[in-house]
């Protein structure tokens, strides 16, 4: 085990305040808020010490770079914001996915990655239609309140 640095208590810290699985990239933004001269190289260098040591698990999803979460959370899956990129837990199952297994097989784990838009990308993308249909509507004599 290392020893506790300002950089890796920085690093832990994020990863006990944000549920969803981080890039490097995102835990180095994170936590230079509490470790300024941290770099990326560190990250890196934590992050793998930290999933040696099994306080962090690997989150491999289908065409993305490598994430991180904390380990030893419950079984769960994740969705993945096509228009954000943005990585969420489900912690829901399909619970018969072992009548999917062939006969004779047996199964050990499986991944279930979810596809779409956020909440927050559709939000956006709904406020900004709905923008611009109201600065039209105005440019027609229309007005409406805020």
């Amino acid at each position: 085990m290392q020893r506790e640095t300002k950089q890796r208590e920085a690093i832990r810290l994020v990863f006990e305040r944000h549920e969803a699985p981080l890039l490097p990239a995102e835990v180095l933004r994170l936590a230079r808020r509490r470790a300024r001269s941290l770099s990326l190289a560190t990250v890196y260098r934590t992050l793998n010490a930290l999933a040696r040591e099994k306080v962090l698990r690997l989150v491999a999803l289908p065409g993305e770079a490598p994430r991180y979460e904390l380990a030893g959370k419950r079984h769960h899956h994740h969705f993945v914001c096509r228009r954000c990129r943005k990585v969420f837990e489900v912690h829901a199952c399909a619970g018969s996915i072992r009548r999917m297994v062939p006969k004779g097989f047996v199964m050990d784990g499986h991944e279930i990655t979810l596809y779409g838009a956020c909440w927050g990308c559709l939000t956006q993308n709904s406020r900004r239609k709905t923008t611009t249909a109201n600065s039209k509507l105005a440019g027609a004599g229309w007005h409406f309140a805020k």
